[in-house]
């Protein structure tokens, strides 16, 4: 072994391992996030004392678990998260069984009804096909193992089940960071391969400027962060534009006016069960009002 041999062999180890460390780190995250929305759901339905409990469930839930991690809005989505796509289930069993973890204790009979509920969704000697409203679906072990949470965050309000499959092929297929899902569902582009005329050059040309998914950027995510118990101000998802701005921080500030006072960066609000992310948050202290910045390299959402 020569000297070049080995260093590409050091290389190449550790690209390969923490690749797979932060592949296990997302899918860990999302076990966990269908599962706490599967209990929730499960205890709605059939929770001994739900009735005590109604509409402040997860208000209630939220304070007793006194976790940022599992706070309501979070539990909201995690809730949010197993309605959109049951059909993981026996995914989910699957990875846990190899990770050698057991399953809290429940009701006996829930067990069996979480390992069928791939099976109920799909007839596994037919193709993957929603029986009941003939849409394609994306082989379950696929949406778990090849988007992040983060990524599935984008199409949860996505109400069209076709809709919802096509991004989820596009973002898989093209290995999109989050950034570029969030920006081809804002572009519409669902709705513009639809009215093309040639939807296979439209298709090329947008998985050719395409931003490509890289694994540091996965582990930058909030929900990373929260879940691993790591300190919020640390989670971050970077671009150019705002790390400009906040390297000259005092430059843009004097520009701006007086009275304003920086308060926050990738500051994360939930508006109808949607996540958004407000890249710099300042207070004016003559106002006495937040103002909010916004930056945008592509299409402005009112949100």
């Amino acid at each position: 072994m020569n000297f070049d041999l080995l260093t590409n062999t050091i290389l190449e180890t550790h690209i390969s391992l923490q690749q797979s460390a932060v592949k296990a780190i997302n899918i860990h995250l999302t076990i966990r996030n269908w599962l706490i929305g599967f209990y929730i759901v499960e205890f709605e339905q059939h929770g001994e004392d739900r009735a005590k409990y109604g509409e402040k469930l997860m208000v209630s839930l939220s304070k007793k678990l006194n976790n940022k991690s599992l706070s309501e809005g979070n539990l909201k989505v995690f809730r949010q998260f197993y309605l959109t796509y049951p059909q993981i289930g026996q995914s989910v069993i699957t990875q846990l069984k190899n990770l050698g973890f057991t399953l809290p204790s429940i009701r006996q009979s829930l067990i069996g009804e979480l390992q069928n509920v791939e099976n109920q969704v799909f007839n596994k000697n037919e193709p993957i096909v929603n029986t009941e409203n003939n849409v394609p679906q994306v082989p379950p072990e696929k949406i778990l193992t090849k988007l992040s949470y983060t990524h599935l965050v984008q199409l949860f309000p996505i109400s069209n089940p076709l809709k919802r499959t096509f991004y989820e092929v596009q973002a898989i297929k093209g290995t999109w960071s989050v950034s570029e899902l969030k920006r081809q569902i804002a572009s519409l582009y669902f709705e513009r391969s639809g009215m093309s005329l040639n939807p296979e050059k439209l298709s090329q040309i947008t998985h050719e400027k395409a931003e490509i998914n890289h694994h540091n950027e996965l582990i930058k995510s909030p929900f990373v962060f929260e879940f691993l118990g790591l300190k919020s101000h640390e989670a971050i998802l970077e671009n150019d534009l705002e790390a400009g701005l906040v390297e000259h921080l005092q430059d843009f500030m004097l520009e701006m006016g007086h009275g304003f006072c920086f308060e926050a960066r990738q500051k994360r609000i939930l508006i109808d069960e949607e996540y958004y992310f407000v890249d710099l948050v300042f207070y004016h202290r003559i106002l006495k009002c937040h103002v909010l910045l916004e930056l945008k390299t592509d299409i402005f959402k009112s949100e």
